[in-house]
């Protein structure tokens, strides 16, 4: 599944199925009003996305409205209900106005003990009448094996070919627990797509880190559609982050998903307000800190071209590179500032410049300003002890 190579029939482009307004809300203390969900789901149609999981009916009348509004908004994507495989659900979903549901139904024998008194042809039998029933209200089915990643796979393979016989579209492969690793996840996959020709979609959670690597893993598999949220938000440690997904697909393989790359950023920060979530700095593409630089090597090598220590371009996500001045900065950034600002330094105060910012980074704990290094830049011209000016601002580029 690398980058395409010229002659080569372009592969299909991978569908991004985007759960935050179902799963993302599902994270502890996550609670989204209607008009949020509304502005969430038209932000992620600006960013690309065509397939929305807008909720789950059956938890009410509140519910289905805030899903009928997002249905009657008239956005040119897929409005989807998850469903238990109960008929309730079903009507549930008729009500909310969506053209499309996910239906779960346990697949592993730890949630059909659970859940069903032990039965897998009980399992199937739901999935039979089920389905059946929402084919016959002309709804379109995604059925959900839950805990995929713990079932027996000759009985995933039977739950699969009885959605399809039942009318189902699409068959969704969730490592709901998070128990995969990424040569796992490609060999379940590998092992359905052998046996149907039905959409596969993958549903992963991250709570051992790995749920970009397992959905890479289960696309190269055979996938056809990846289930993901804005940011990870998610059940406990949560699900694939919708932004993760998209940049690796496009930056190492090449594969189109329709995301507007530099729409992310966006969303990513719509999504954190409305779940009262910070994102980390350092969170993979959105996070304030993916293109910062304060390293000296770093930034002496990237002054004189970008691609010495950048793989990824921010121009693509509408970013750009920003250094930072802080304790690991060489004298490359300190010149480069001090020229920015105009002010003059021989070598010998330019160094004694950033001896000074390197105390007052440790001793402050933070980045230092342009304005911090400019009364350094006074105290060093006057020789006059300075003074710890406190700050966390950065420097942009």
């Amino acid at each position: 599944m690398r980058v395409m190579q010229s002659g080569k029939t372009p592969p299909r482009p991978i569908v991004l199925n985007d759960t935050t307004l179902r799963d993302g809300e599902q994270a502890p203390g996550v609670a989204f009003t209607a008009a949020e969900k509304q502005a969430i789901a038209r932000a992620l149609v600006r960013a690309g996305i065509t397939e929305i999981e807008a909720g789950t009916p059956a938890m009410g009348q509140e519910e289905i409205g805030a899903i009928r509004a997002i249905v009657e908004a008239g956005l040119p994507a897929m409005i989807i209900a998850w469903c238990r495989m109960r008929t309730f659900d079903v009507d549930s979903a008729l009500s909310a106005g969506v053209s499309m549901i996910n239906l779960s139904v346990p697949s592993s024998d730890i949630q059909i003990a659970a859940k069903l008194g032990g039965s897998r042809p009980a399992a199937l039998e739901q999935v039979r009448r089920v389905v059946g029933y929402a084919r016959e209200k002309d709804l379109d089915v995604s059925v959900g094996a839950e805990d995929s990643s713990r079932a027996d796979v000759n009985f995933l393979i039977e739950l699969l070919a009885t959605a399809k016989r039942a009318g189902a579209r699409r068959f969704r492969v969730a490592d709901t627990l998070s128990v995969l690793d990424p040569d796992t996840a490609f060999a379940i996959v590998s092992v359905l797509r052998a046996t149907t020709d039905l959409e596969l979609e993958f549903h992963g959670h991250d709570d051992l880190g790995l749920a970009t690597a397992n959905t890479l893993a289960a696309i190269k598999a055979g996938a056809t559609h990846a289930s993901v949220t804005v940011i990870g938000l998610g059940e406990r440690a949560g699900n694939a982050p919708l932004e993760e997904v998209a940049v690796a697909l496009k930056q190492l393989y090449g594969r189109d998903t329709g995301v507007v790359l530099s729409e992310l950023e966006n969303v990513a920060a719509l999504v954190a307000a409305a779940a009262v979530r910070a994102i980390p700095l350092n969170k993979a593409i959105v996070g304030e800190d993916v293109f910062t630089h304060e390293s000296g090597i770093h930034v002496d090598g990237l002054l004189k071209d970008q691609r010495t220590y950048q793989a990824l371009d921010p121009r693509l996500l509408g970013r750009s590179n920003r250094f930072v001045i802080g304790k690991h900065s060489g004298l490359a950034a300190i010149t480069a500032l001090l020229s920015e600002l105009r002010l003059s330094a021989t070598d010998v105060q330019a160094r004694a410049v950033l001896a000074r910012v390197r105390k007052h980074a440790v001793e402050c704990k933070g980045t230092v300003t342009r304005e911090t290094v400019i009364k350094i830049w006074h105290d060093v011209r006057d020789r006059s002890p300075p003074s710890c000016f406190q700050d966390s601002a950065s420097v942009q580029r």
